[in-house]
């Protein structure tokens, strides 16, 4: 019997502090409760499921906002894990990218979706409320899709360039979502600082009604192409999205683990070009303290052998892009052993 549940993450803010408090240094973030469940510290975390089911294995992944890509794409992932291996997977609400990490990190999540440029600021010590700890027990599973920077004003606000935006209240992610790095990138190099702009931060489904009742100016937001809340919004809002200059938006991809990316005019109906912008990449990461190598190749390999069965409205990248974007994470074990079997070449 599968069984499932999804609850409301603690939020990123009190999730880092209580990480800061625990870490003191520690290669794994210090002692937790699961080292005393599981006997031994870093071992694979097995919870059994007695009657209840014949899962030997209980995880819970970290998604994002329920008015994200990343919520129902880890439903669509925790089925095929449940249906392929003999795992149970309880995905969650998130705050994202940051908090996702954070919680693989603390042991609160086995599995979370995440931007790469965000996990690699990760390993580098350099995640927002974790600065100086090195996240070192994220294992890189599978990239999953191109996500691209959003920026969405109303067509009758006068807002005609990213200059614009200057004194505007903008939308500029939520907390612990890896959209503010990415936000702050394109703002500052279009001259625009901190205090040049009012930020209001918040998940970016909220913020189509925000800028629908003239809340705020502009959203910016990183999801993938194309996102159903935009769409809706459209439907009752007359949008547009904000381009970027192609060589402002090469230099801003060299500067970090982002790609210029161009927003098809198809994408959306009410586009009349394509446009500009920035993209990162979604992947799949799993902890390698608590996810054993067995079970991370089980996971790959169900994960790219029925991925078609995923009815989220994104394009999942083929196995042959599957490490693309993992900069310096270390790939999972279990999911290395899997792609050199498969004769994917490992950086």
């Amino acid at each position: 019997m599968n069984i499932r549940r999804t609850a409301a993450a603690v939020t990123a803010v009190a999730a880092m502090t209580a990480l800061a408090a625990c870490g003191n240094g520690d290669d794994n973030g210090g002692e937790d409760a699961d080292d005393d469940a599981n006997g031994e510290a870093g071992g694979p975390v097995e919870l059994r499921i007695g009657e209840e089911g014949d899962f030997t294995e209980e995880l819970e992944m970290a998604t994002g906002g329920t008015g994200g890509v990343y919520y129902p794409l880890g439903g669509g992932i925790a089925d095929i894990i449940e249906n392929n291996t003999d795992a149970l997977v309880n995905y969650q609400e998130s705050g994202g990218s940051v908090d996702n990490l954070g919680q693989l990190f603390g042991g609160d999540a086995q599995l979370g979706l995440t931007q790469n440029d965000t996990a690699n600021d990760a390993v580098h010590g350099q995640l927002e409320g974790l600065e100086d700890i090195p996240l070192d027990n994220i294992g890189w599973i599978a990239h999953l899709y191109p996500e691209a920077m959003h920026i969405v004003v109303r067509a009758d606000s006068g807002i005609e360039s990213i200059e614009d935006l200057e004194g505007q209240t903008i939308a500029v992610g939520d907390t612990g979502s890896g959209t503010r790095a990415i936000s702050d990138a394109i703002l500052e190099a279009h001259g625009l600082e901190e205090g040049d702009y009012d930020a209001e931060i918040a998940e970016f489904a909220d913020t189509t009604d925000m800028l629908s009742d003239g809340t705020i100016d502009a959203s910016m937001f990183v999801v993938g192409v194309p996102v159903a809340s935009l769409t809706q919004l459209a439907a009752s809002t007359d949008v547009t999205l904000l381009s970027i200059e192609d060589d402002v938006a090469a230099e801003i991809a060299e500067g970090g683990y982002y790609e210029a990316y161009d927003i098809d005019a198809d994408s959306y109906d009410f586009l009349d070009e394509d446009v500009t912008t920035i993209s990162v990449f979604a992947a799949l990461a799993a902890s390698s303290t608590e996810v054993s190598e067995d079970l991370a190749y089980d996971i790959t390999a169900a994960f790219w052998e029925n991925k078609d069965s995923i009815t989220v409205d994104v394009d999942l990248v083929d196995i042959d892009e599957a490490l693309l974007g993992i900069g310096d994470i270390p790939i999972h074990p279990g999911a290395e052993r899997y792609y050199e079997e498969e004769g994917i070449d490992i950086p």
